[in-house]
């Protein structure tokens, strides 16, 4: 029987966002100082305030207020109707040392030996039914809210929209798990006040119907192109107008949308935010390496959909276990149990090893924080950071952004399992 599956997705403006933003900047410009910072910073943004806390253990000292500003204005909160902007919310820091007890567990005399930040499961997950191996109902809901927001900046096309925005998308699958057509399209977005309500609406839905989402469907493959349809049902602003968001119509904290993180409600979630996270905190880093393990998999040939779990004991370097589930759609003669066993063979699922081979310890995290850290384009980037203290002047670093989601162990993969 055929079944409907939906995916979420927020925009960058989204209050839960800006304060994964902020946390995330702030993590990059201690990294960018001193590279050995340990790093676990939370943000709360509401109307016209922020709050950091959070423990740091590093060398460097930074202009905290004026990176989350920064971070804001970047958005686009820079008018005092948004009651939150960057110019003039306050930002107060609660950030302190971190504790002793959890550091002991981390560091050792050799990095090789450095210990699981913490304890928990992390999952990755890869399909084939997209280019880049994520589930396309979230993949469409983040193309949805990119594309809003380069029509926002540019200001030409729909000149009333404001940062806020959510977009959900759902999928009629077959019983075979193909998708068949797009069924529901749901885009609430803030906006200004520029008319009656019941014109403003008209006029709302208009343009994303008929602007916005030609936009999307023309960046997407042909096959998928091929799933929209006159038919589907959508609702634009559906409880009415939304002049009143962003931070001032909702509060936002640090890592509330793990979901839209990860795979939009496919596979599984261990519970870990990523967002303002060093790669000593296995929540993030072993779940950016379980992607890169279910990718590749996938990429490779031996299953068409993967879910990795990986789970550590607090200052314990080994995993405490590796779990394969190819949902039956395995294209080698091994069961789920074989094929995770020649898994932690090839990868080194140890935290040094993790942020050896996914280059973490770089300044390289901000991108990651809205429309998802995984799925996207691995590339090279020169980025910048300024500090006024500790004699640290001006850092300019050219580092590789979404290493996890890179191909490169295809080949031995295919080597491995004789493919």
């Amino acid at each position: 029987m055929a079944y409907l599956f939906t995916s979420e997705s927020v925009s960058e403006g989204h209050p839960d966002k800006v304060a994964d933003q902020i946390s995330d900047a702030l993590l990059d410009n201690f990294l960018a100082f001193d590279p050995d910072s340990k790093v676990a910073c939370e943000t709360l943004v509401t109307t016209g305030q922020v709050v950091l806390a959070g423990e740091v253990k590093s060398n460097t000292y930074l202009d905290v207020q004026n990176i989350a500003r920064e971070v804001i204005n970047n958005i686009g909160y820079t008018k005092g109707e948004y009651k939150f902007s960057g110019d003039s919310c306050g930002v107060i820091s609660l950030i302190h040392e971190q504790s002793q007890d959890i550091n002991q567990g981390v560091d050792r005399a050799t990095k090789e030996e450095q210990g699981a930040g913490d304890q928990g499961m992390m999952f990755g997950y890869a399909t084939k039914e997209t280019h880049n191996y994520m589930p396309l109902a979230l993949d469409i809901s983040h193309k949805i809210l990119q594309v809003l927001a380069d029509l926002r900046r540019e200001g030409k096309e729909i000149d009333y929209l404001r940062p806020d925005a959510k977009a959900q998308v759902t999928i009629e699958y077959s019983d075979d798990n193909m998708p068949q057509r797009i069924d529901t399209i749901v885009v609430s977005t803030q906006h200004d006040d520029f008319d009656a309500e019941e014109a403003m609406l008209a006029k709302i839905k208009e343009d994303i119907i008929n602007i916005l989402i030609p936009k999307v469907v023309a960046q997407l493959p042909d096959y998928v192109q091929k799933l929209f349809n006159e038919n589907i049902s959508y609702h634009i602003n559906p409880t009415g107008k939304f002049v009143i968001g962003g931070p001032h119509g909702d509060t936002g904290l640090t890592g509330r949308k793990i979901i839209v993180d990860t795979y939009g409600g496919k596979g599984a979630h261990g519970g870990g935010a990523f967002s303002g996270k060093d790669p000593s905190k296995v929540d993030r880093s072993a779940a950016y390496a379980a992607r890169h393990i279910a990718k590749n998999l996938v990429a490779a040939g031996v299953a068409d959909e993967v879910l990795v779990q990986v789970s550590y004991a607090i200052g314990v370097v080994e995993p405490t276990s590796i779990f394969i589930d190819t949902y039956g759609t395995a294209n080698v003669d091994l069961n789920d149990g074989e094929i995770a066993k020649k898994v932690s063979q090839l990868f080194d699922m140890r935290p040094f090893a993790i942020e050896e081979r996914l280059k973490l310890r770089n300044p390289i995290y901000l991108e990651t924080a809205a429309y998802g850290h995984v799925g996207k384009e691995p590339r090279i980037v020169t980025k910048t950071f300024e500090s006024p203290y500790n004699n640290a002047g001006r850092v300019e670093k050219k580092v590789e952004l979404f290493t996890w989601e890179k191909l490169d162990y295809v080949e031995k993969v295919k080597e491995v399992f004789g493919l």
